[in-house]
């Protein structure tokens, strides 16, 4: 007969309070932290989930860019077997929260230890992963270290790159003795799987414990650079004016309402999140603005209709207003599925647990859209209170990190045989 799996609360708590306090940071409300790559926080993070996992029999393994891995491989196991891996990250946003990133990677380290404690061998080695950067909050956009391991970036580019200061990644991984050898390759893993605080308020909503993703949205980000006429704000009439801002607000205004109109799916959101405008004086009109541009959806052809939608409004400012008008697309990424197979097997854990389950996509990025690309994955998520993250406010009660990751040690132990 198997042996139920039990997952210790209580353990799982105290490891993701703890790494919560390093680079903890004052909160009127809720428990922050702030955690970037190479900074002395994150050196404490990595250094207690390197201390836990060998505590646990893993053998650890840092490779050229951070990733930290632990793997375990018991007697019994087939160590030629292609391992099933499980984990998330340790950085954090500046002023984030606790469970953003420690939740998926300590609920892979328990659920690991509560198969050992039921005494399940699994028949292929499993690795619990931290991958480097994922926030990119000090060097790239985010999704480093999973981004070397799925080979959308090499070694090299990613030790390369330098933060606001001029500093290496190399350089600042070796500062706090995390600048490994080798290179993690998730391709050579049979299955991925990560666990998450949602970030929103579907789960909340619901009532259901446990989120299955189906699709991770794709995105595309552009800056929109808006050109008219600087001149004084006194003695320049209101019809004699090409104000930049004037137009660009009117942008801003039609990515809303792209983004809501009806018949588009509940899927899209459509984001304008930075502008600028210069000469930026108050006395003077503004002779240029620009605007971010953040639109995502779980159907590539949906967004490419929303930035349709951007290139006639810019047409249209250009003929009413007389402004110049320019899009530049700098980062697209594609819709990702989840695996159907590894989403079937988490349904089916959770049912084993009377734990119901609710299929769900994911509007955020993680690091399992990349490893997506080269290997079976899932996605699971956990609720969050009043879907606040990326704030000392983002929360997740215990009971339910408890249930979640109760369903990804299920899960986990039916993809390694164990």
């Amino acid at each position: 007969m198997t042996v139920p799996l039990r997952i210790h609360e209580d353990r799982l708590r105290t490891d993701i309070e703890t790494t919560g306090t390093f680079g903890a940071v004052d909160a009127a409300e809720g428990r922050g932290r702030t955690v970037s790559t190479g900074s002395a926080a994150n050196r404490r993070a990595r250094d207690r989930l390197v201390e836990r996992l060998e505590d646990a029999g893993l053998a650890v393994r840092v490779d050229a860019v951070g990733n930290v891995v632990g793997r375990w491989d018991p007697s019994g196991a087939d160590s030629e077997a292609a391992p099933v891996a499980v984990g998330s990250h340790l950085d954090s946003v500046p002023r984030g929260g606790i469970f953003d990133g420690p939740l998926g990677v300590y609920a892979g380290l328990e659920a690991v230890r509560a198969l050992q404690d039921a005494e399940r061998t699994p028949e292929r080695p499993i690795d619990v992963v931290s991958f480097t950067e994922e926030e990119g909050v000090r060097f790239a956009d985010g999704l480093l270290g999973s981004s070397v391991a799925t080979g959308h970036r090499s070694v090299d580019e990613a030790l390369a790159l330098t933060d606001d200061d001029g500093i290496s990644l190399a350089d600042a991984l070796a500062d706090i003795g995390y600048h490994g050898d080798g290179c993690l390759d998730a391709s050579a893993w049979d299955a991925w799987l990560e666990l998450h605080i949602e970030q929103s308020t579907r789960l909340e909503c619901a009532g259901v414990p446990v989120g299955v993703v189906t699709t991770i949205a794709g995105v595309t980000h552009g800056e929109v650079t808006i050109t008219g006429d600087a001149n004084h704000a006194g003695s320049t009439s209101m019809t004699e004016r090409t104000d930049a801002l004037t137009a660009a607000s009117e942008l801003v205004l039609a990515v809303e309402e792209a983004a809501t109109a009806d018949g588009r799916p509940e899927t899209l959101v459509g984001t304008v999140g930075q502008v600028g405008v210069e000469p930026g004086a108050v006395n003077v009109i503004p002779g240029t603005a620009t605007a971010s541009l953040d639109v995502r959806d779980t159907d590539a052809a949906v967004i490419e209709n929303v930035i349709d939608e951007v290139r006639a409004t810019l047409a249209d400012l250009e003929s009413r207003r007389g402004v110049d008008t320019a899009l530049h697309r700098d980062f697209t990424a594609a819709p990702t599925d989840m695996s159907g197979r590894l989403r079937e097997t988490a349904h089916v854990a959770a049912d084993r647990l009377d734990v119901e389950t609710l299929d769900l996509h994911s509007g955020a990025f993680h690091d399992t859209m990349y490893v997506a690309d080269v290997t079976d994955a899932a996605l699971l998520f956990a609720p969050s209170r009043a879907g606040v993250s990326h704030s000392p406010r983002e929360w997740t009660d215990w009971d339910d990190c408890a249930t979640a990751t109760a369903v990804l040690a299920e899960t986990l132990a039916t993809l390694s045989g164990a």
